[in-house]
């Protein structure tokens, strides 16, 4: 079972939620492509590379910080973005194996795509919490 804070399938799916906008704005970067027949197909493409790219990151980051340790020291953090940027790239090739649409031609579309998807999620998540009201945090 993956460990979800309180509120449990709703945070995680909140969680999707935000993940799936991120990745749908990166296809607005010239190097990454969503294809698909109409609107539902694309939908759950991006579900799917949510899915995947949240896998991806729950069990490689770790594995990558751990291995890099002395690189993000060295950058003072900045490896983290060649670190997301191929773990993104790594979440294309998989979502192709699986046949799904979604397609990122090398490492820079990755890597902007991977700081869009950090960006992108932490604003929305940011206004979530803001929303929210002092007796729910």
């Amino acid at each position: 079972m993956l460990p979800v804070a309180d509120g449990g399938i709703a945070v995680l799916f909140v969680h999707l939620l935000i993940t799936m906008v991120a990745v749908w704005v990166t296809t607005a970067l010239p190097g990454i492509t969503l294809a698909g027949q109409d609107t539902a197909a694309k939908i759950l493409t991006l579900l799917a590379v949510s899915v995947i790219f949240g896998i991806v990151n729950l069990v490689l980051k770790p594995i990558a910080k751990t291995l890099g340790c002395l690189l993000y020291i060295l950058t003072l953090g900045l490896f983290g973005l060649v670190v997301n940027g191929l773990l993104f790239w790594l979440t294309s090739y998989l979502a192709g194996e699986l046949g799904l649409p979604f397609h990122v031609d090398g490492f820079w579309p990755a890597l902007w795509g991977a700081l869009i998807v950090s960006i992108v999620s932490s604003v929305l998540a940011g206004l979530l919490e803001r929303g929210r009201r002092p007796e729910e945090v």
